[in-house]
């Protein structure tokens, strides 16, 4: 595995903001400052951009590119058609002393520069629709989850004979029944006050619930438009929803340059914490949070009703292993046969 400044003559470093985009140029040689750029973050500035890389940094260069998930985006996109080389830096370390964009475009520049495995930037296309479309499934989610909490905490707290209608049922049928409840004039204020927020509650959740019925599909058909969504989708434990975050922390081939990469991407990896004669590792709490409750998930159902994983608890717990330990090392299993299903079907 070599050097970036061993294939490169210039890195480019790139801190890029809402409306502006900070530039350096680093001599991959020397590591010396060359030039720095500061345009605009649209169509135009990106010309520019691309103009000026061409007269301070010629010959074999490569773009750095913090955020290129966001602010940057664009701009990867924009350098891609135009075939330049682009890789993504991790969020920059805060230093002690100075601190300004052009400060920060000369740190990622640098970072690329003292690493010898560069991160591709994440794909757009596919992914990045079904990124859009889980991000909105799980805000619906969240605020429909919400909506139904202040509606069970408002039974709980209404007049008795409103509470006496609704105690004991099920979600559905208490939407309906409320749906149902009469305008009474004559009735105390705390009643009628009461009919109208749980109304108002249940028509909230039944949009949500609309919204979300609406999401599903399109979510499964962009699953099984990617090339590992049909794979993953044949997993025991793995559903619509688990495979998109699979598909979406994986993002695309590149990003991840190993099964043990994916499974410290998802922290599931433990982490050694050995001194001296002392040898032990612990947990890590780190990674994409997101892609490990994703794993969980996987990890528990399959040690609910998977012939497989349920043998090979059993044997485990019969070596001394407690509950948790047995999920753990199927989680690390988990990200180390779903990387390879993911990886096989996107070469396929």
């Amino acid at each position: 595995m070599t050097m970036l400044a061993e294939d490169y003559d210039y890195v480019i470093g790139g801190d890029p903001d809402r409306d502006t985009i900070d530039l350096a140029v680093l001599d991959a040689g020397t590591g010396r400052v060359s030039a720095h750029l500061a345009d605009a973050a649209d169509g135009a500035g990106y010309e520019r951009m691309l103009t000026w890389a061409g007269t301070t940094a010629p010959g074999r260069r490569i773009w750095a590119l913090e955020g290129t998930g966001s602010f940057a985006a664009g701009l990867v996109v924009f350098l891609a058609e135009a075939g330049e080389t682009v890789v993504e830096v991790g969020s920059l370390k805060r230093a002690r002393g100075a601190k300004n964009d052009r400060i920060d475009a000369i740190r990622a520049a640098r970072q690329a520069l003292a690493r010898d495995q560069q991160g591709a930037p994440r794909a757009g296309g596919l992914r990045e629709a079904l990124r859009m479309v889980f991000a909105c499934r799980e805000g619906v989610l969240v605020s429909r989850t919400k909506a139904i909490n202040e509606l069970k905490g408002l039974i709980v707290v209404a007049p008795e004979q409103l509470r006496a209608e609704l105690r004991g049922c099920t979600l559905r049928i208490q939407l309906t029944r409320i749906e149902q409840l009469p305008a009474r004039a004559d009735a105390p204020v705390e009643h009628r006050l009461s009919a109208l927020t749980m109304q108002s509650i249940s028509a909230r959740i039944r949009f949500l619930s609309a919204q979300l019925a609406d999401l599903d599909p399109q979510l499964l058909e962009l699953i099984k438009q990617h090339p590992a969504g049909p794979a993953l989708l044949a997993q025991a434990g793995v559903g619509p929803v688990v495979a998109a975050q699979l598909l979406i922390s994986w993002s695309h081939s590149g990003r991840v340059r190993s099964e043990a990469a994916f499974a410290s991407l998802a922290g599931v990896a433990p982490l050694e914490v050995s001194s001296g004669q002392h040898s032990r590792h612990r947990l890590n709490r780190g990674g994409d949070r997101a892609l490990n409750r994703a794993l969980h998930t996987v990890a528990i159902t399959r040690m609910r009703c998977h012939p497989e994983t349920r043998a090979y608890e059993t044997r485990r717990t019969a070596e001394g292993k407690t509950h948790r330990d047995v999920r753990r090392s199927v989680k690390r299993a988990l990200a180390r046969r779903l990387y390879r299903t993911i990886e096989a079907a996107n070469r396929a």
